[in-house]
């Protein structure tokens, strides 16, 4: 039974967009406005060690007057020597009801796959209220939500046999501030905590990211990324870190 609700909420948080909203109604025509961006970072040694590091990212926005729905897919993989040091695989979806051009209710679901994090998988539904409390004319806003969700982060007994997976309820909070300093540049910061109230872990993470344009549509981006996990499985750590450089294309 467990098995349906995540693929269940998820498909309910696509469809609803096209269930409850004129598809053919945009902000400024009569159709649903697009946007995204795609990334892709990748660095190379040779000699005295052998190491290889890849990034990438889809990120997808749909927009009309009712509802807005952010689409992520991420992954990360290095090896040093031959030996696979990182390889994760990661999605999410959420769908925004847009009471106005501020208050908003939304509906999550995550996804990820960790080879060296001691899970086998995590994934996560959750929904709430969220308000942009902040909107400038560049594009600048300050954004904040909370919400309560069921997670299941199930435990990888060949790399855990002691752990216990960790199932059940909790409260999530988020908040994300984004800055155009102009035309051409921006920093993004994101915050997210998800506390559970079944005795599980505490998540907490921060996405730190600086974009410069290099030409048109073209851009760097630096990023750093923390997280936090209270309770983990046997010989893994409880804070994880990654330092990203790549290219970044919008459209």
């Amino acid at each position: 039974m467990r098995s349906l609700i995540f693929p269940s909420i998820i498909a309910v948080s696509i469809a609803a967009p096209l269930a409850f909203a004129d598809t053919d109604v945009d902000l400024d025509s009569n159709k649903d406005k697009w946007s995204g961006s795609a990334e892709l970072g990748f660095v190379s040694t040779s000699g005295n060690s052998d190491t290889n590091n890849i990034n990438g990212r889809l990120g997808l926005t749909q927009e009309s007057i009712q509802w807005r729905t952010d689409y992520s897919l991420s992954s990360l993989y290095s090896s040093s020597d031959s030996d696979t040091t990182a390889e994760k695989y990661a999605g999410s979806l959420q769908s925004n009801y847009k009471f106005d051009t501020e208050q908003f209710w939304f509906v999550r679901g995550a996804y990820e796959k960790d080879r060296f994090s001691g899970y086998r998988s995590k994934s996560s539904v959750s929904t709430g209220y969220g308000n942009r409390f902040w909107q400038a004319k560049d594009g600048s806003y300050l954004e904040a939500s909370t919400g309560v969700g069921y997670r299941d982060f199930a435990i990888d007994k060949d790399a855990a046999a002691d752990g216990e997976s960790d199932r059940g309820t909790f409260v999530r909070i988020a908040g994300t501030f984004e800055k155009h300093f102009t035309a051409n540049s921006l920093f993004r910061q994101e915050l997210t905590s998800e506390i559970s109230t079944s005795g599980g872990n505490t998540v907490n993470e921060s996405v730190s990211a600086l974009q410069a344009n290099i030409v048109d549509n073209l851009a760097m981006k630096l990023a750093y990324r923390v997280k936090y996990t209270s309770d983990v499985p046997s010989d893994t750590d409880t804070t994880d870190t990654e330092t990203t450089a790549s290219v970044l294309y919008s459209f």
